[in-house]
């Protein structure tokens, strides 16, 4: 056995994380209850970090823990793609437990959080270092049962407890399926540990069935379009610390299975053609699908959950092209677009939890979701707006921050890539690219109207001009995330380099070579002649026109004037003379109006004179097709069936006993069957040992044949 310090490194974090869940044990002062949870939790995740790098350096390992059942104990490994997503799980933990100190101050009940978090974070620490189907499940089961008692915290509220619903549904139908891939492999394997899966055969159909109910088991829980029906309800109802662990990390521990089932446990070696189709298909149609509703929300956690459906779009994007490579023998591209989408991974862990503790703190000072009550807000919460332009940067793939490196790197794996099998699958390859830059663009717009709307401008409402700014906790909390988001946009090639060992286990490609072909300054994901790119040199020079252009702007020595703002003759400005969400965009719902299909309603208010209009309103509801054509009317269906049999059950006593006397019948006839089966199968054993043995038809005199006896 290898080295195992990065597997003790990550049971330590286990350990600690099974401390939190138990600290209400010891500990009742509310105040004293939280810092313990932040500290061990912060403890937790330094030590996810520890165990993520030592991994992904080489020090991999496996052990078997004497825990599960008699006959099946419980197997945990390290490789690098675990320990990839174990430094996944602590880079947002860590911000977020600190960010939680100061979050969670003035909530009153804290013991559902300090059990439930804690339990939720080690289900995703369990899933990720698993090694038995087994352990796999056991742990998936502990995250999604302990994430439903989270997002239904504030479970008075009948929204809550009808999103922790979905979810629930949601969450197990998914675990259904993955344990429906499982049960395919252990019958090709007899075994439910991973090793013995992966050496296997496979024919091409049970191959087939392990790969289609681990796509729409792992899509379900990603949120992947059309079964992302739980999400948007989910993460908006959720405290914010717990949006921001729910969308950055236990969506990736989704996209994790993914790859640990197809291309670990099945194996690059049988990838079928149309398995990348549908997950390009699956990725560039949430990547739109998600882009265009996040447009039009007026809730701002709404909207970043829409958003998260794009991420996790471009990320199977990246995945689907890297499948389609691999079958068509191009290792080498193919761990590009693996490399690129892991790397989007871990840049949406880092800037969608950012976004979403920077939304957590705006509601936390204004005590509203609605971006229609917000505005002017960057004078108030002047450190939240920096740190959430930074999220809105970056996820709107703008150099020199970290997303535009993972999908610049998704980009040069559609436009570099040769031709495929066939023309179809040639055209699929630059399509995809297309989608991923409309995808780009109406994120970008999504995110000036975010920023715009909730910072910028004038308060819409007393909760806006009352803001204030969150305490230094929360800002802490922040600040870590928007550094890291700089960080992996300015060091792509050392990143990449350490995230070389994935491709190398699941591929058995290195992309080492191509990357370093200029040193840590330029990024050449194939060659230098085709496609390079340098964060420190495009900064440079971003910094010096920028510079220059205010230089120019604002020479020295000039004072800028300022005055109120021309209001087209109006004697003042007010807050109803700006863009609203609605009106922002309202272009985008003209022209995607057959996707939207937007219900609109205009109401006026007029005093006795019929020319004086008091008050106009306009109301607008976006529809989500996923929603209205699959989810309501199977929804609709049950509903029908249980009224149907809750009448069967409110009947009088006479058709009670008229059951209980139809059964009785029914177990006394299928008894009088049986019985008589056995008197018939034991009837010939008895006729056979008195009779003598006859001779078989078709022998002459002087042969014998074979008894055969029952």
């Amino acid at each position: 056995m290898n080295n195992i310090g990065a597997i003790d490194i990550a049971l330590a974090a286990s350990v600690t994380a099974i401390l939190a869940t138990c600290s209400p044990l010891v500990v009742r002062r509310q105040q004293h209850l939280r810092a313990i949870m932040c500290l061990l939790l912060a403890i937790t995740a330094a030590l996810a970090v520890a165990a993520g790098i030592s991994g992904l350096l080489g020090s991999h390992g496996q052990t078997t823990l004497p825990l599960g059942l008699p006959w099946m104990p419980m197997h945990v490994r390290i490789d690098a793609l675990a320990a990839f997503f174990l430094l996944l799980i602590g880079a947002l933990l860590l911000p977020a437990a600190i960010y939680s100190q100061g979050y969670l101050r003035h909530v009153k009940q804290l013991i559902p959080m300090v059990v439930f978090l804690p339990l939720f974070v080690l289900g995703m620490i369990g899933v990720v270092i698993s090694d038995d189907a087994y352990t796999f499940m056991l742990f998936w089961e502990v995250m999604s049962l302990a994430s439903y008692f989270l997002v239904t915290f504030d479970h008075h509220q009948a929204e809550n407890r009808k999103a922790g619903f979905i979810y629930l549904l949601m969450a197990h139908l998914a675990g259904l399926l993955i344990l429906g891939s499982f049960a395919v492999l252990y019958a090709a394997s007899g075994s439910l540990e991973f090793q013995p899966m992966r050496d296997a055969p496979l024919s091409p159909v049970w191959a087939t069935g392990a790969f289609l109910l681990a796509a729409f088991g792992f899509g379900t829980k990603a949120g992947v379009v059309p079964l992302h029906g739980w999400l948007p309800d989910a993460h908006p109802v959720a405290p914010g610390n717990i949006s921001a662990l729910m969308s950055g990390i236990m969506l990736k521990i989704a996209i994790f299975g993914f790859i640990r089932i197809i291309w670990d446990l099945i194996g690059a070696g049988d990838f079928q053609w149309w398995w990348g189709v549908l997950i390009l298909a699956a990725g560039s149609s949430s990547a739109i699908t998600g882009v265009l509703l996040a447009m039009q929300q007026s809730d701002l956690k709404r909207l970043l959950a829409y958003s998260s459906i794009e991420n996790i779009g471009i990320i199977l994007i990246g995945l689907g092209l890297a499948m389609l490579l691999a079958r068509y023998d191009q290792p080498a591209m193919a761990a590009l677009g693996l490399v690129a989408a892991l790397y989007h991974t871990i840049n949406h862990t880092l800037f969608k939890g950012l976004l979403f503790m920077g939304a957590g703190a705006v509601v936390h000072s204004t005590g509203t979701r609605n971006m229609e009550a917000m505005g002017g807000l960057i004078h108030r919460m002047p450190w939240t707006a920096a740190l959430f332009l930074v999220a809105c940067v970056s996820i709107s793939a703008l150099p020199p921050f970290n997303g535009f490196v993972s999908e610049w790197l998704t980009f040069q794996t559609a436009l570099l890539a040769p031709q495929l099998g066939s023309a179809m699958l040639t055209a699929m390859v630059p399509f995809s690219a297309a989608m991923l830059a409309l995808a780009g663009a109406l994120a970008a717009a999504c995110f000036v109207k975010a920023f715009g709307v909730v910072f910028l401008g004038l308060p819409r409402s007393d909760m806006a001009i009352h803001a204030h700014e969150i305490d230094h906790w929360m800002k802490a909390g922040m600040i870590i995330p928007a550094l890291l988001c700089l960080l992996l946009g300015l060091l792509p090639v050392s990143i990449i380099e350490l995230l070389d060992g994935i491709p190398q286990l699941l591929l058995h490609v290195s992309l080492t070579e191509s990357v370093q072909t200029h040193g840590w300054l330029w990024l050449t994901p194939v060659h230098a002649s085709q496609a390079s790119y340098s964060a420190p040199v495009a900064l440079t020079g971003m910094l010096i026109i920028g510079g220059a252009a205010f230089l120019f702007l604002h020479p020295k020595g000039h004072a800028v004037r300022r005055s109120t703002a021309w209001s087209c003759g109006t004697p003042e400005t007010n807050n109803r003379m700006q863009y609203s969400a609605s009106s922002f965009s309202q272009p985008m719902r003209r022209i995607f109006s057959a996707i939207y299909q937007p219900e609109e309603q205009l109401h006026t208010e007029r005093r006795a004179h019929p020319l004086l209009t008091t008050r106009v309103s306009y109301l607008v509801h976006v529809h989500d097709l996923a929603v209205d054509k699959l989810y309501q009317p199977i929804a609709n269906y049950v509903l029908l069936q249980a009224k149907r049999l809750d009448r069967r059950h409110q009947q009088d006593i006479r058709s009670y006993l008229a059951y209980t006397f139809y059964t009785i019948l029914f177990l006394l006839a299928l008894l009088s069957v049986q019985q008589s089966a056995m008197e018939q199968r034991n009837q010939p054993a008895a006729t056979s040992q008195s009779q003598p043995p006859a001779t078989l038809p078709g022998l002459t005199s002087g042969q014998t044949g074979t008894e055969v006896r029952r």
